[in-house]
């Protein structure tokens, strides 16, 4: 259950204690839970909506996000927030984009994404909470990492060294793809015909940004990563909503 433990830590804020250092092999094998916190963060956000039920709606709406981005500890909008800066100040150069990645400052365009996403979320949520379409948030943080294991089996890691390259080297590719099936027999059997949709919506999106990525930087780093779960959730919760 160590990589379990490794991918619940890593993905969340939760006060996760490690017995000791992973092993590279262990770090391989927790992206094969990455969906499985996908789904217990849905779960979580599932609860809080039904304990919500009644009050205000944008209140509703607001803790519910407050709520989705506390649980991740802002990990994803971190990468969200330096993709958009290097994207833009990279002047389409490979290696400049690398470097401003690593700048940990945040420009002017990293701030205006995320006040778009998170604003794009805050109607989404908003909606979808007016539609009692709640199953939403229990398929959408689900699919999302499940992308990042996507992600990791069919693109390369272009930052040598590191814990990505550790994910990308020890990854068990062949249970990597079981999980991906059963990942996506789950959310069918939970959300329906809702799911089914989401899935067509995320392949679409997956295929675009990891396009984005291979033109750019010829791979993913874990800037990028954490930029594709954030586009893929306000993709997914907009476009459900919008059904």
């Amino acid at each position: 259950m160590l990589p379990f433990w490794i991918a619940l830590q890593f993905l969340s804020s939760l006060p996760i204690r490690l017995p000791g250092m992973p092993t590279p092999e262990e770090l391989g094998r927790s992206l094969l839970f990455y969906p499985l916190v996908g789904l217990l963060f849905g779960a979580v956000l599932w609860g809080l909506n039904g304990l919500l039920l009644g009050a205000p709606l944008l209140l509703h709406a607001a803790l519910l996000l407050s709520v989705w981005v506390v649980l991740s500890g802002a990990l994803h909008l971190d990468g969200l927030a330096d993709s958009a800066d290097a994207w833009l100040g990279g002047y389409g150069d490979r290696e400049r984009t690398l470097t401003i990645m690593k700048d940990p400052r945040s420009g002017p365009i990293a701030v205006v994404t995320l006040v778009l996403v998170l604003l794009l979320k805050f109607a989404a949520l908003q909606a979808l909470i007016e539609q009692q379409h709640s199953v939403v948030l229990i398929i959408v943080p689900l699919i999302a990492r499940s992308a990042l294991l996507g992600l990791f089996l069919t693109t390369p890691y272009v930052r040598p060294g590191g814990l990505g390259q550790a994910l990308a080297d020890h990854l068990p590719r062949l249970a990597g793809k079981q999980v991906l099936v059963i990942s996506a027999v789950a959310g069918v059997l939970i959300a329906g015909l809702s799911a089914v949709w989401a899935l067509a919506l995320a392949a679409v999106v997956f295929v675009w940004l990891r396009q984005v990525m291979i033109r750019r930087l010829g791979g993913t780093t874990g800037d990028t990563a954490g930029a594709l779960v954030e586009l893929l959730e306000v993709a997914l919760l907009a476009g459900l909503a919008l059904l």
